[in-house]
């Protein structure tokens, strides 16, 4: 019983080091990067150890499945809570009878935005700037609201 207290233990410790290090692969530096896969790949060897104790395959199946359900929620809404949020660029183009009425429905949503008319001034282009995602999800609803065709592009750490 104790070996199984003990393996439940460990597989949740390495699916919470495992999801980390994939995440800290893409969004740290090499040291850090480096670091959290050295830590995760060492404890990794430990659980293998413990995969080859003498209970059923099945509570080991059972107990990997649990683990990281249980693990993977955890580092995920750890992320979540700790995400910052980034400057938005929402580019959009619309005609010019749909341009003035999504003016005044980002005025009134107290959305940032710039205009610029194309050289034929068929066309309005728009660049609304969204420092939340609250802001970026309002900008979508009145964007489709007036078929605009829009693409974003999100700010980058210098």
């Amino acid at each position: 019983m104790n070996l199984l207290i003990l393996f439940i233990v460990l597989s949740v410790i390495n699916v919470i080091l495992q999801t980390f290090k994939s995440l800290a692969t893409v969004k740290c530096g090499r040291v850090g990067a480096s670091l959290v896969n050295a830590t995760a790949y060492g404890l990794y060897t430990v659980v293998l150890v413990y995969t080859n104790a003498d209970f059923p395959l099945w509570e080991k199946v059972l107990v990997t499945a649990l683990c990281n359900l249980v693990g993977v929620f955890i580092v995920k809404t750890i992320e979540e809570k700790i995400r910052k949020d980034k400057l938005w660029k929402v580019e959009a183009t619309l005609p010019v009878d749909n341009a003035i009425k999504a003016r005044v429905a980002l005025r009134n949503a107290k959305l940032s935005y710039s205009t610029l008319n194309t050289s034929t001034k068929e066309r309005v282009i728009f660049n609304i700037y969204c420092p939340t995602k609250k802001e970026s999800e309002k900008a979508k609803v009145i964007l489709t609201k007036y078929n605009a065709k829009y693409f974003v592009s999100e700010s980058k750490s210098l």
